[in-house]
């Protein structure tokens, strides 16, 4: 098998999709980070409540958002050639990711707070993507909140939801985060909170951090109790590391019913053979916080197309980089080449990858399905 091309990043190579049928598409998003997700305005209200000491004005800070590659040496000769170099829209001074939303998880101060938050990245989903069903990666309960503990803060995030499922007529479910930098006996203390304190809203896990921080076999134990208590399962894979083999991993050993990101799947061509075969679902972001990294990006999902794989896009972190549902869906037919056909079939497959209970999902499908006919008789197709 051939390496799949890589197609063009920058001139759309199918006929463009209107605004209004991306608008108006109903979204299922299921690679999205709550601390991701705060608005920069709320960020700014918090932090000047809390007086917190930061080097900028805090929505200076968001603006400036912009995660430096690691070691270039690591990504010498990958199959889809990754930028060395900064790129023009890179600011004079960068924050990164992770430094944000340390700040932001620092302005937060009860529960009221944890709360707003998910209800807001509800209403932003709702609004600005027709988001008809979330599911949110959530971080551990940071030191200064441990007064609420993890039965608390998971009761706060659920009351958000519950307060958008009435406003909004949506859906949603949590992700317990599982960060890779800590060790597996951290993460295996994780999921027992998960697995000793049930809430209908939390209902898998998912690997995430720096791939280049912690293997995906750190974190079998973790992986497989949650596998035992039927928590669903996903991880950031082949995202960070140029292999493919952290997918294969992910798969066999965590037992992941879904993979986020994978884009280094290209460079083996027998796990894409293996991948495309058993229909495995990718949460793509065509636009991360690495700046110079976004070309790439681009020319590895449309890689991911060529060669056939299930991917569908995601805010992953909307707030920060920022970005929306359909302005990932708007990229993909614009810039990456995704047809009408193919964003389709996006849409559904995304539904058909969430984790709501069966009867749920087929009804949204169904409206899903149904939604397509209609915007694609409305733009006279």
């Amino acid at each position: 098998m051939t390496a799949p091309t890589t197609g063009s990043t920058t001139e759309p190579v199918t006929a463009a999709v209107s605004a209004d049928w991306i608008r108006d598409l109903p979204k299922v998003d299921l690679h999205c980070h709550l601390i991701g997700t705060v608005r920069a305005t709320t960020f700014a209200e918090l932090a000047r409540r809390e007086k917190l000491d930061l080097p900028d004005d805090p929505e200076r800070i968001f603006r400036d958002i912009n995660s430096l590659p690691p070691d270039p040496a690591l990504y010498k000769n990958t199959v889809i050639p990754v930028p060395q170099g900064r790129s023009a829209d890179e600011p004079e001074v960068s924050y990164s990711l992770f430094q944000a939303s340390r700040w932001v998880t620092e302005a937060l101060r009860d529960a009221d707070d944890l709360t707003r938050i998910v209800y807001e990245a509800f209403e932003d989903a709702h609004r600005k993507s027709n988001t008809r069903h979330l599911e949110l990666f959530f971080d551990d309960v940071p030191e200064h909140l441990s007064s609420l503990g993890y039965r608390g803060s998971v009761e706060a995030y659920a009351e958000g939801i519950r307060l958008a499922e009435r406003d909004f007529g949506m859906t949603g479910r949590m992700i317990k985060g599982i960060d890779r930098s800590k060790s597996g006996e951290e993460a295996l203390q994780g999921v027992r909170q998960v697995v000793d304190n049930p809430n209908e809203y939390v209902v898998g896990i998912g690997l995430d951090n720096l791939e280049t921080a912690g293997p995906p076999e750190r974190f079998a134990d973790a992986y497989r109790l949650a596998g035992e208590a039927g928590l669903r399962r996903t991880a950031h894979s082949s995202e960070h590391s140029p292999t493919a083999q952290n997918t294969i991993t992910c798969l066999d050993l965590l037992g992941c019913d879904r993979i986020d990101h994978g884009y280094y799947v290209l460079e083996d061509p027998e796990v894409v053979a293996r991948v495309r075969g058993e229909g495995v679902t990718f949460t793509v972001g065509s636009t991360t916080s690495r700046r110079s990294w976004r070309p790439w990006r681009r020319a590895s999902i449309r890689a991911m197309l060529d060669a056939g794989l299930g991917v569908i896009p995601c805010s992953d972190d909307p707030g920060m980089f920022p970005t929306t549902l359909s302005a990932e869906y708007g990229i993909l037919n614009e810039q990456i080449g995704a047809t009408r056909a193919q964003l389709s079939e996006m849409a559904v497959r995304a539904v058909d990858a969430s984790w709501l209970p069966d009867a749920e999902r087929t009804a949204l499908r169904s409206e899903v399905a149904q939604s397509i006919v209609v915007l694609d008789r409305r733009d006279g197709q």
